[in-house]
């Protein structure tokens, strides 16, 4: 296994399909090792990829499902186990669902992946990110919350309606930005900073998937969304780009955004961290 102590180190979910796989191919193809936590295998078709894999500069960690809480304490357990450090972390596994369902813990599918998750991963990895040269973490959003017109935490585990990508998806987008925003100057003290990043509009429709977007978002993605790789672009650029100093914010086409609802941002961080410690912690 080829490892160099130099080389930087970044560990990004849903890294197989989509922005993730174009942010691994950029990664590696600057000399980083990527550390992947997937759901599905790599294109086998992949050159750059496989040769990666062999060298152990891509590393791969799956799970069944992130959202179920057994298979996801089992994956961050080997991580830990086996990964030193981790330079930055980039939360980025995620997905629109088509109907609205409920995670193993009782939780809308939505809030349960795109809120709660990310915020156990970074709790999880929280040591190795602090031996990490950047001590970076971006939290993958979506300019989709700007759509939201109601937001209670209430509302985000228990939705009394359902919409395609303006419902459950966007407020869970917007309540991971709220919490990004209030857990940063307490990552401060430890010298992480963390951002959340809109990867703006991106064709990440796959073949044989069932789409949770509006017909109409599904026809405008196919003809005029860019490829993956402009949105894993904005990503890195988050990461390692202008406001890479900066902590707490959301970044949209590149600049800072103001986010609504930053009264509700307390309230958020107070729930994520709740259903962490009772429902992750106490049954390790």
């Amino acid at each position: 296994m080829n490892r160099r102590p130099s080389e930087s180190i970044a560990l990004i979910t849903g890294a197989s399909a989509g922005i993730g796989l174009e942010l691994t191919r950029k990664l590696l193809s600057e000399d980083w090792q990527v550390i992947a936590l997937n759901r599905s295998d790599f294109p086998s078709d992949d050159e750059r990829i496989q040769t990666a894999l062999r060298l152990g500069r891509l590393r791969i960690y799956k799970t069944a499902d992130l959202a179920d809480y057994a298979s996801l304490r089992q994956v961050l357990e080997e991580i830990k186990s086996k990964e030193q450090r981790i330079d930055i972390l980039f939360n980025n596994a995620g997905g629109s669902f088509p109907e609205l369902s409920y995670s193993k813990q009782g939780r809308e599918r939505h809030y349960e992946l795109l809120t709660v998750v990310p915020y156990i991963i970074l709790m999880e990895l929280k040591e190795p990110i602090m031996r990490g040269q950047f001590k970076t973490v971006i939290n993958t959003s979506s300019s989709a919350q700007k759509w939201t017109k109601e937001f209670t935490v209430d509302i985000l585990e228990h939705p009394k309606t359902f919409r395609k990508l303006l419902g459950p998806y966007a407020t869970s987008k917007l309540a991971l930005s709220l919490w990004t925003q209030a857990i940063a100057p307490q990552l401060a003290k430890d010298g992480i900073k963390i951002r959340s990043v809109d990867p703006g509009g991106n064709n990440t429709l796959r073949k044989g998937k069932k789409s949770g977007l509006p017909l109409f978002v599904t026809v405008l993605m196919k003809l005029f969304f860019a490829p993956p790789t402009r949105g894993a672009s904005k990503l890195y650029e988050g990461a390692l780009g202008e406001h890479r100093d900066k902590t707490g914010v959301f970044l949209v086409k590149g600049q800072v955004a103001a986010l609504q609802f930053q009264d509700q941002a307390q309230n958020v961080l107070e729930r994520v961290q709740a259903i962490y410690e009772h429902d992750y912690i106490l049954h390790r």
